[in-house]
């Protein structure tokens, strides 16, 4: 038997991912979902104490990095001792992300940047660094996790929902670039989840404007009135994952969730209404022959 734990000449089907935000919520549901299956996770903490938690779900294969995802040669220096130390990443799951809860006239630029850092260029770092790797070996996963306000807007999360279009924006364009390469790409695209979002997960813009006390302020309201009593659950979300992860054809894009689907629909169909409403106007502007 060799260091692995296999036999010589047995052939190790189990899964190397990395995944972002593993200490709580959908990242800790999925790499508990993997490491239960027998695949082997690289996951980021914030704290050592996480990252022993962390470790301790399955020895020897789960496997802990205390950084933050806006720190870029971190990311980069974590992907470099996986792939020495794993041989390869096969997944890579963008998780971490929090929510910026609060009016778009309310949120200053910091909150903003700070809110795209994480959500946005936290990602591209991650998907920059496993690359190469996957492109040498013609193989590879990449999953975002965004959400259905990258795809349906809700007053109140306008910041948020900008950051997850980006990511969804991001995953799409990526998709066309590293297809030749054998490389997938999935946008996982969740409603709510039972899972901590409107608690640890979620900011509130320092600012507060009375005007806003309607509409602006209602998702708020909502997030936090309904913690604990969401829809979905961060388990079966974790199963649904891991089998488009294996799926050798994976769709670009994955709702997960009733309210998900329900959002998502309706946001496409009132598209698809005022595209052809106003189909005339758009043809209007065309050079005479």
């Amino acid at each position: 038997m060799d260091a692995s734990g296999l036999h010589r000449g047995a052939i190790d089907v189990s899964k190397i991912w990395f995944i972002t935000g593993v200490s709580s919520g959908l990242g800790k549901a999925l790499a508990t979902a993997a490491l239960q299956r027998g695949d082997r996770v690289f996951g980021t903490v914030r704290t050592n104490d996480a990252k022993l938690a962390f470790e301790a779900l399955a020895a020897e294969r789960a496997h802990g990095f205390i950084l933050d995802v806006t720190d870029e040669t971190a990311l980069h220096a974590a992907v470099k001792e996986i792939e020495a130390r794993a041989g390869r990443i096969d997944i890579l799951v963008n998780n971490a992300g929090y929510g910026l809860i609060g009016a778009i006239e309310e949120a200053s630029l910091a909150e903003i940047r700070a809110q795209f850092e994480v959500n946005v260029l936290g990602p591209i770092a991650a998907i920059q660094a496993v690359l190469p790797g996957m492109r040498a070996r013609r193989a590879g996963r990449i999953i975002n996790i965004t959400s259905v306000s990258g795809l349906a807007t809700w007053a109140g999360t306008g910041i948020y929902s900008a950051s997850k279009f980006a990511l969804e924006a991001i995953g799409a364009t990526l998709a066309q670039e590293v297809e030749e390469f054998g490389v997938k790409v999935i946008n996982v695209a969740p409603g709510g989840l039972r899972t901590n979002y409107a608690g640890t997960s979620m900011r509130v813009t320092q600012t507060a404007i009375d005007d806003y006390q309607g509409a602006g302020h209602n998702a708020q309201r909502v997030l936090t009135g309904n913690a604990g009593r969401e829809g979905g659950d961060p388990a079966k979300a974790a199963v649904a994952i891991l089998k488009i992860a294996d799926e050798p054809s994976p769709p670009l894009n994955l709702l997960l969730g009733a309210n998900a689907l329900h959002y998502a629909t309706h946001r496409q169909g009132q598209l698809l209404t005022e595209i052809g409403a106003w189909a005339s106007t758009s043809l209007s502007i065309a050079h005479d022959p």
